[in-house]
């Protein structure tokens, strides 16, 4: 990039967006920080601010009101990562979770034609509903459940992201990269969603049971934030990824039981490993994969990627930032 370029990173006071922000600033880059504060916080920022506060910009605002106001002429890329995230927050706020998805992402786009700049959409890998076969490919069909289940409303919007954003390098508007991510964790990342690892974490470290929803027999596969985040930049900068989609994250399974088997004994947690029926936990005909795996073939053939941080690791560190206070709410 050249001096003076900036990195406009949306949702950047976020779990994913804040580290992002960190590897952007380590590489010697400019970043300037969009986000509404709704699920992400300032303090996911104390480290980036510390480090180089010349070379980061903080906006607090929707998307949409902030980037219709903003200078593009110095804006060299864009990563959009704001988004309504998590399942418990899909189930009880429907309409947040499907209108900030699509206008948002909108609003980047729109932002994107004017600045004509590579844009990175964040979507999710629940855009392949209850898929087709396993493990999940970039070209495999989508299948969704019926539109009165408020489950599958957060993968109908983030597809149509997805839609948007290949539409927008298709014509020529600007050029577009969409990675869907695969239970991205690690540290600063809070349970308050409903994200499994944390949840995990935060309960052994306080003694209260480990609920594991359904019978934990659901099979995940788990990537350290900080192995994933490095990717963005690089898919982004390669004008040959520009209008495909990326699959990102592990390819090894963890039975959901078993993983809070490990964090328990990972954590030397007293905690009782408790099972929820998803109508319970969630609301009634709630559904769930069995098993949600990438293939990571496309990446691999991409960039080389392949993660390095351990699961073990994982669960350390992000049990010390639990601890600390330093998540993402």
């Amino acid at each position: 990039m050249a001096d003076g370029e900036i990195n406009l990173v949306t949702g950047g006071a976020g779990f994913i967006g804040s580290h992002l922000v960190d590897h952007l600033l380590d590489a010697g880059g400019r970043v300037t920080v969009v986000d509404d504060l709704s699920t992400g916080s300032l303090a996911n920022l104390e480290a980036a601010m510390a480090f180089a506060p010349d070379r980061v910009e903080f906006l607090e605002g929707r998307v949409s009101d902030v980037l219709p106001e903003l200078d593009h002429s110095k804006i060299a890329r864009t990563f959009h990562l704001a988004a309504a995230v998590g399942v418990r927050l899909v189930v009880d706020e429907p309409i947040r979770t499907i209108e900030t998805n699509v206008h948002e992402t909108s609003a980047v786009l729109e932002f994107a034609r004017r600045a004509k700049v590579p844009t990175l959409i964040a979507s999710t890998s629940e855009v392949y509903g209850k898929g087709t076969r396993t493990p999940f490919a970039e070209e495999d069909d989508v299948v969704y459940g019926p539109t009165t289940t408020t489950r599958w409303s957060y993968a109908c919007s983030k597809a149509i992201d997805e839609y948007l954003a290949l539409a927008h390098d298709r014509e020529g508007l600007a050029p577009t990269v969409v990675v869907r991510f695969f239970n991205t964790v690690g540290p600063r990342q809070s349970g308050e969603y409903g994200m499994v690892l944390p949840r995990f974490v935060e309960a052994a470290l306080e003694g209260r049971p480990i609920e594991v929803h359904g019978d934990g027999r659901q099979s995940r596969c788990f990537c350290d934030v900080r192995d994933a985040v490095p990717a963005l930049p690089r898919l982004l900068s390669d004008a040959e990824n520009h209008g495909r989609v990326f699959n990102l994250g592990r390819a090894d399974l963890v039975e959901i039981g078993d993983l809070a088997q490990i964090v328990k004994a990972r954590l030397s947690s007293e905690s009782e490993v408790r099972f929820i029926p998803y109508a319970e936990a969630f609301e009634e005909g709630f559904e769930d994969l069995r098993v949600r795996q990438p293939d990571l073939d496309r990446i691999r053939n991409a960039i080389d990627f392949e993660p390095k941080i351990t699961l073990a690791m994982t669960i350390d560190d992000l049990a010390s930032s639990l601890q600390a206070g330093k998540v993402d709410r």
